[in-house]
């Protein structure tokens, strides 16, 4: 494991604040967590730090401290920001209309040793790599220290936009290491640079920053059809943010409209028209940076896009530090892949069908689900035991639309695998115009002893009424297990949305474990609200 070490410069950062700002941050003295100065014209100056603002003087900024600072800096580039030389800090100016500077972020840049360890074996495999985060995480950092583990061994040539990979100046700051840096002369211009470095200058790695331009998300696309390992940041925290970016989708392969022919709509249980990956991605790898520690690994961006555009996200590999600097890996589980036996009763494992052994009356040749009111009583699991433990089920939909089915699963947090191969099914949920009808399939399932499930329409609602019989929700009954797993369960969506997610809806729950868990919000200094209709009302914890 390699040693961390950091180097931020800051004396030279203390040098160009004014007298009065530098002496109040050696008075606060938190300089590992020290983020970034503000200093605002008639507001007072404050420092960013990990936790929070601290207010540094309790005097207004004025006109004449703003050009104290300008001053010993280098000249503002067209996106506004500038820097000192062989530093890696990077100071950005707030204009008015007439073109004068009214506020200052003046940013700690920090060259971090040891940073990529957990990720290493990801950026020496050869494959492109994509890093997603919030602003301040630590992308760019991340980037300067794979550029310089990898220009030991390759031909690495880095785009640098805002100087921020490596420093202010003309000679790259020690960070980057061996690699070579081409600055960019206005920020419109970055995908031209980013050509000119693959055909001038030879390069086996291109490291570029904040791609977020339709003409740049192009130029990575070309660089990397030439076969040349793109290492790049882009604006977004999930893989989902990129996908509802007109601008970056193409990244991940970009997303078109496709109608389907009735038959396959049908043996798809989708509508006509859906939505698929227009082309390979240009990143082979997507790492959404949660927090400093804490990482969400897509290892094969197409096959995550394409699940995301079914309806059936697959689940990222998290990489995490520990307190001991130990990196760990874990890989979550998934469920079984349509049409693949997944074996969770005995009864099952014994070759018995599912719905012999579960149905506690014959269906009849109408079913009394057929009115829509009530659906036959099929419990794989005790009617007490919580959403978040109870076997999953398989379910095939015959002429229902497959991804409103999958949506009220996750709506309800049920365990529910959709599967395309009648033989694999313990259940079969229609619609009343399929079963009227006498199907081939129908028919099929009834000589199984397959369950079968009727509605009344093509909704969400009604599929949530069939989920509900399903899993025989409606008579769970509260314990001290299932409170125990409704706090573990806020507990984590909490910790959820204060690393990033924007918002994280619970369980259905009672009104009792409903309040525990608006409590708990609220303790976290989040927000929360109950939503749905008895029994399937939740919470949902968000930020303000």
């Amino acid at each position: 494991m390699t040693q961390r070490k950091i180097t931020d410069d800051l004396n030279a950062m203390l040098e160009v604040l004014p007298p009065t700002i530098s002496q109040a941050l050696q008075r606060v003295d938190r300089w590992d967590e020290l983020l970034e100065v503000i200093l605002d014209l008639g507001r007072i100056p404050t420092a960013r730090y990990l936790d929070g603002e601290t207010v540094l003087d309790e005097h207004e900024v004025t006109r004449e401290l703003i050009d104290f600072v300008v001053s010993r800096i280098g000249e503002f580039d067209a996106d506004n920001r500038a820097g000192m030389e062989r530093t890696l800090h990077r100071i950005s100016a707030i204009r008015n209309r007439r073109g004068h500077i009214v506020g200052l972020t003046c940013r700690v840049g920090r060259a971090v040793y040891g940073t990529i360890d957990i990720i290493q074996d990801l950026i020496a495999s050869g494959k492109s790599l994509l890093l997603l985060g919030r602003p301040g995480i630590g992308k760019t950092t991340m980037l300067r220290e794979t550029a310089r583990i990898l220009a030991d061994d390759k031909r690495v040539v880095i785009v640098d936009t805002s100087n921020e990979i490596g420093g202010d100046g003309d000679v790259p700051h020690p960070a980057v290491g061996r690699a070579r840096r081409m600055q960019v002369r206005q920020p419109s211009l970055q995908h031209e640079v980013m050509i000119e470095a693959v055909e001038n200058h030879n390069p086996e790695v291109i490291v570029i920053d904040e791609i977020g331009r339709e003409l740049e998300a192009a130029a990575a696309r070309t660089i990397a059809e030439r076969g040349v390992q793109l290492i790049g940041t882009a604006h977004g925290i999930t893989l989902d943010n990129i996908l509802l970016n007109p601008t970056l989708a193409d990244l991940v392969g970009g997303i078109e409209s496709v109608t389907l022919s009735d038959e396959e709509a049908r043996r798809r249980g989708t509508q006509m028209t859906v939505l698929e990956r227009r082309a390979p991605p240009t990143f082979d790898i997507l790492i959404e940076i949660r927090d400093r520690e804490r990482l969400a690994i897509h290892l094969d961006v197409a096959e995550a896009v394409d699940a995301v555009l079914r309806g059936r996200p697959l689940p990222p590999q998290l990489r995490y530090r520990d307190e001991n600097n130990e990196v760990h890996v874990e890989s979550l589980a998934l469920e079984a892949p349509p049409g693949r036996r997944t074996r969770t009763s005995p009864n099952a494992e014994a070759g018995m069908p599912w719905g012999s052994a579960h149905r506690q009356r014959p269906l009849a040749a109408e079913p009394p689900s057929l009115a829509g009111e009530e659906a036959l009583p099929f419990s794989p699991t005790p009617p007490h035991m919580p959403a978040s433990r109870r076997q999953p089920i398989r379910v095939y939909p015959y002429g229902v639309a497959r991804n409103r089915l999958e949506q009220a699963a996750r709506y309800l947090h049920v365990p529910v695998t959709v599967v395309t191969d009648l033989g694999e099914a313990q259940a079969v949920v229609t619609l009343k115009a399929y079963y009227r009808r006498r199907q081939h399939l129908i028919e099929d399932a009834e000589r199984r002893g397959i369950s079968i499930y009727v509605l009344r329409a093509n909704t969400v609602g009604q599929m949530e009424s069939f989920l509900s019989d399903l899993f025989d929700l409606n008579h769970a009954a509260p314990n001290d297990s299932l409170l125990e797993v409704a706090m573990e369960e806020t507990r984590r969506a909490v910790q959820d949305v204060l690393t990033g997610t924007r918002s994280v809806d619970l369980t259905p729950a009672s009104a009792y474990i409903r309040r525990l868990q608006h409590q708990q919000a609220r303790q976290a200094n989040l927000l929360s609200q109950s939503y749905g209709k008895e029994p399937h009302r939740r919470v949902r914890i968000f930020r303000d």
